[in-house]
């Protein structure tokens, strides 16, 4: 019999961030992944750790260990990580009411509101003309997600002993035991981090919490000429009703009703505009959100035009050439942030965080392992 200390379903970020945590405790750690690399949504994102969008608290503090880990395993496991920042862009009124509320209630020392001048020398960007104001926050910080999901299971097996188990699909799981590619694993905790494959393992557990799946859509243009870099993550007034640490500011829900009379197609599909750029030099543009358990497989032209439209609004860059259109597919629990389940005795399943799972994984993990009795 096969046996380790913790094994995992799923070399996606959550997985990857749940080895490491396991690990570093001086655990062994197996990593059954059923493709030759995780191909799901960890590698179909921005690449964006977002402090900025958790609101105080727990998930707010979450969100920032989760950057210092990142710092530490990029530098040990060679990754590109820019700690860019980000500017959250007001055109309108309503948008810079909610900025400065947000700073009323959640501003640190880390966060500021900037004048159009001042957004100038931090953004060649950042389209000025009509600009009221914006939000600078320090934390945000980007990755190549493709890169890093292909790099840190060389790293967790170097540096701590991870093994890592490609092309094996875990098709049961019962006392204690995993069954992946017909071989049996003895595990004294087993972490479930299987992500929109949720149909797979514990199905009846998943219909019982109403998980569903979340589709979005997203383009990466060509790299940019002559080397011309983005510097911080931009993102406009959009972007204010997606994310949870705007949600208490008073001026949201005018500003979101305002949106659904003036350009009812963004909130249909859950549009909201962002940019960041990797270290090939392309901008990653996006996204859409389609809720449900059967996302179509088709994309929508549409989509993307409106996505490029809003952007080419708030933003200028040397060229917006699109090399490639992909959608990715999440698993989200409406109204949480998270899913944490024990099906059986030593069996955790960690799922459902959203849109969130390149900020949060690694400060997730550290609480999930911690708790391992």
């Amino acid at each position: 019999m096969n046996q380790a200390d913790v094994l995992i379903v799923g070399a996606g970020i959550v997985g990857l961030a749940h080895a490491l945590a396991a690990a570093k405790r001086g655990l062994k750690v197996v990593v059954f992944e059923r493709n030759p690399y995780a191909v799901g949504a960890s590698i179909r994102n921005f690449g964006m750790i977002w402090p900025i969008g958790q609101p105080r608290g727990e998930l707010g503090d979450r969100a920032l260990k989760a950057r210092e880990i990142w710092i530490e395993v990029a530098a040990k496991a060679n990754l590109h990580l820019e700690q860019c920042g980000s500017l959250h862009l007001a055109y309108r009124p309503d948008e810079m009411a909610v900025l400065e509320e947000f700073i009323q209630t959640q501003g640190n020392d880390l966060t500021h509101l900037l004048t159009p001048v001042e957004v100038a020398e931090k953004s060649s960007a950042a389209i000025t003309e009509g600009l009221l104001g914006a939000l600078w926050s320090a934390t945000e910080m980007t990755v190549d997600p493709r890169e890093a999901i292909r790099k840190l299971p060389g790293y967790l097996s170097e540096a701590y002993g991870v093994e890592f188990q490609f092309g094996h699909v875990v098709t049961q799981i019962a006392n204690s035991q995993v069954i992946a590619g017909n071989q049996p694993w003895a595990g004294t905790h087993i972490l479930v981090c299987n992500g929109a494959d949720f149909e797979t393992l514990y199905p009846e557990l998943y219909a019982a919490h109403s998980l569903t799946k979340v589709k979005l859509q997203m383009m990466r243009t060509v790299p940019q000429p002559n080397h011309w870099r983005l510097g911080p993550s931009l993102c406009g007034g959009l972007t204010l009703t997606h994310y949870q640490s705007f949600g208490d500011c008073p001026s949201l829900p005018a500003l979101k009703a305002r949106i659904a009379a003036e350009t009812p197609h963004f909130p249909q599909w859950g549009i909201h505009v962002m940019m960041s750029q990797n270290s090939a030099g392309e901008l990653i543009l996006g996204d859409s959100h389609e809720y449900g358990l059967n996302p179509d497989p088709f994309d929508r032209t549409d989509i993307n035009q409106y996505v490029l439209d809003y952007l080419k609004g708030f933003a200028k860059v040397p060229s917006f050439e699109i090399a490639e259109t992909w959608h990715g597919v999440y698993a989200k629990l409406p109204g949480q942030v998270d899913l944490i389940a024990h099906p059986e005795k030593n069996v955790t399943i960690v799922n459902a965080l959203g849109g969130a799972g390149m900020t949060l994984s690694f400060g997730l993990a550290e609480q999930v392992v911690a708790a391992l009795a």
